[in-house]
């Protein structure tokens, strides 16, 4: 079944004839006095139509295990949590902000420690130690675009004993599947794409790992952080569309990529494979396309606080993934839990503006490009 089928059909033969499922907004179920069985309890532990969302997520990343959290982050920190004390984690060094957050200031409390890796893509067999237990990956990087060779990192880390944790948030399944490529655990925000109306908090976690499972539901029960009924109804409703919304935003970000590329206004462009070829190839080997976030430094002498008020479309706000465009500075929002030292080695300049392109008509949206770099001037 193609991915856009399977959005919209993964759940079928609903009571009633629906053709939508219901939400069931129950708390607690009776169960049987006799034996105390019943297929559910209490919502934490587990909640039909949060079920129902996660054998959506299953069937997108054609994993057998999916689980739906209340933030990206709670997701993040689930996959992470399966790490105990000693253990190490090799990320890069221009994660996601939030992600540097908790490994910086959370893990160490728990004994764990993480390692940021300027280039994770050049790691070797030198780097791993006998307390590295999991390589977390973010490609394209969250905002430099970095490509990482997933098929690579995934057998390298292997051969040492260590789990594979990608951040799938800027391409989804729809672009890249990374437990077919033999990663161990994917996550998700899916307040971004999946959800894609900048008005729902989510996050997911798949997998194929029984035992990695088991400790994932054992996370949602014994933490809490899960997916509320009606949030989970409506990011299935939301995920019918995610391949017709990010094949706009995609064709869109194409041609803003082109036309800032010969902009006079532009230094810098950046986008999955615009670091080098051997980037470029092994990104178009490993996914389906380039998503649709890019970021950009104005030319020398341009005034960036200009530009971003006169910008009349893309709104000055973090997140990304939405219908409508958005545009952020990473520096100061998404990664301003980064050292100013750890974002100069991340590649994350003062000056570098992340762009999350929309359904909005190009044209309108290139025009208004235009005339806030004019007014930038």
């Amino acid at each position: 079944m193609h991915i856009q089928t399977a959005a919209v059909h993964t759940l079928r033969d609903f009571e009633h004839g629906a053709v939508v499922p219901p939400v069931h907004l129950a708390s607690t179920f009776e169960l049987d006095p006799a034996t105390e069985d019943g297929a559910y309890a209490y919502q934490r532990g587990s909640n039909p139509t949060r079920a129902q969302l996660e054998t959506v997520l299953a069937a997108l990343d054609d994993a057998e295990h999916g689980f739906a959290f209340a933030s990206g982050m709670a997701a993040t920190a689930a996959a992470l949590s399966t790490l105990t004390v000693g253990d190490e984690v090799l990320l890069p060094a221009s994660v996601y902000g939030g992600t540097y957050r908790f490994v910086d200031l959370v893990l160490p409390g728990r004994g764990i420690t993480g390692r940021f890796v300027d280039d994770l893509g050049a790691l070797t067999d030198a780097d791993f130690t006998p307390s590295t237990r999991a390589v977390f990956i973010e490609t394209p990087a969250n905002p430099t675009l970095r490509i990482t060779d997933l098929r690579r990192i995934i057998e390298l880390a292997h051969r040492h004993g260590a789990l594979v944790i990608v951040d799938n948030t800027f391409m989804t399944p729809v672009l890249q599947k990374p437990l077919a490529l033999g990663a161990d655990i994917v996550v998700q925000s899916a307040t971004k794409y999946l959800a894609g109306h900048s008005d729902l908090l989510a996050g997911t976690v798949t997998t194929n790992d029984d035992t990695l499972a088991e400790a994932f539901a054992l996370a949602q029960k014994a933490q809490g952080g899960v997916l509320a009924p009606q949030d989970s109804f409506r990011l299935i409703q939301a995920i019918k569309t995610l391949p017709l919304r990010l094949e706009r935003q995609q064709s869109n970000a194409e041609a803003i990529v082109a036309h800032l590329r010969e902009h006079e206004g532009i230094r810098q462009v950046w986008y999955p494979g615009s670091h080098s070829e051997e980037e470029a190839r092994i990104h178009a080997s490993q996914a389906s396309g380039n998503g649709a976030v890019l970021s950009f430094e104005l030319a020398a002498g341009l005034d960036s606080v200009a530009f971003l008020r006169a910008l009349r479309f893309p709104a000055y706000a973090v997140s990304l993934g939405g219908v409508e465009s958005l545009i952020c500075r990473p520096a100061t929002m998404t990664h301003e839990a980064m050292t100013p030292e750890a974002r100069q080695n991340a590649g994350i300049s003062d000056e570098l503006l992340r762009l999350s392109v929309g359904i909005e008509d190009v044209a309108d949206l290139l025009a208004d490009l235009d005339q806030a770099l004019a007014a930038a001037r």
